[in-house]
């Protein structure tokens, strides 16, 4: 079963076009794009070209694929020239869930899950069994999963903390010294602060917040996913520094004592002072 018609004419009506504005930019009469639409006409490999320039999206995934079962952040990431077939094993397919309205759920990778995530991350049926919720402040373009954050390398986000994350097609595009999860082959899901080495050594180097612990580096062959830091929620109240605030009372301190000393050895108000001029002889 071909999905041509139904698909031209969903993503038409997702860039706000008439059929006249587009058959106009296609070069084709509206006649003939109405009669692709609705199916009663077939278009040949010209027209299927043209298409697929038209809408930057490859002729397989116009026949082939039902754009209508996409969510709208898959449907977002199509138009923006994420296509399977164009990109080939370049591109980072994702398993995600939807709720009853269609739109994308934020899954919960809890501590516990993580063990299952690291080979489980691409599977739907793993995937789908994950806790979710939705922010209704998020984009709902974007795509995000919560993670759990564990040890102490990112303080002050403390342990047991949740980090909220937008999904990252396109890895040349992570911003140094910006926060991410990274899903590597070998650490699972590390939460790091990144510096971008890939066009000068195809590698990530990653750094954590508590300066104890030593960057490292990561090729990209090792790496599965990239998730770009949006939020965290913690139970714990982030510590003040202290250090900071205790020379902050010292100094305070001090200046009161200065101001004490200058009181006493200042002349009471409205007398002077006196003094002899000694000449030598």
């Amino acid at each position: 079963m071909s999905f041509f018609g139904s698909n031209i004419k969903l993503l038409r009506k997702r860039r706000g076009r008439t059929q006249d504005e587009a058959a106009f930019a296609l070069n084709m009469k509206r006649s003939t794009l109405s009669g692709y639409e609705n199916g009663v006409a077939q278009p040949g490999l010209e027209s299927l070209v043209t298409f697929s320039g038209y809408f930057n999206v490859s002729i397989d995934t116009l026949v082939k694929t039902d754009l209508s079962a996409l969510s709208e952040s898959q449907l977002s990431q199509l138009e923006r020239g994420y296509d399977v077939y164009l990109k080939g094993s370049k591109l980072r397919v994702l398993a995600t869930t939807v709720d009853n309205k269609n739109e994308e759920n934020i899954e919960l990778v809890s501590e516990k899950a993580k063990a299952g995530y690291r080979s489980g991350f691409a599977d739907p049926e793993f995937i789908k069994v994950l806790p979710t919720f939705q922010m209704p402040f998020l984009s709902k373009q974007k795509k995000y999963r919560t993670f759990q954050v564990s040890g102490d390398s990112m303080l002050p986000i403390a342990e047991g903390s949740w980090v909220t994350c937008e999904f990252v097609q396109n890895w040349n595009l992570i911003q140094n010294r910006h926060a991410y999860v990274i899903h590597t082959l070998d650490d699972g899901v590390v939460f790091k602060v990144v510096e971008n080495l890939i066009k000068t050594e195809g590698k990530l180097k990653l750094y954590s917040l508590n300066p104890i612990y030593e960057p490292y580096k990561v090729h990209v062959n090792d790496i599965r996913e990239v998730w770009k830091f949006v939020n965290y929620i913690s139970s714990e109240m982030p510590e003040g520094n202290m250090q900071d605030t205790r020379l902050v009372n010292q100094f305070n301190e001090l200046k009161k004592d200065v101001e004490a000393l200058k009181s006493k050895i200042s002349p009471p108000s409205g007398k002077g002072t006196t003094g002899k001029l000694f000449e030598e002889e």
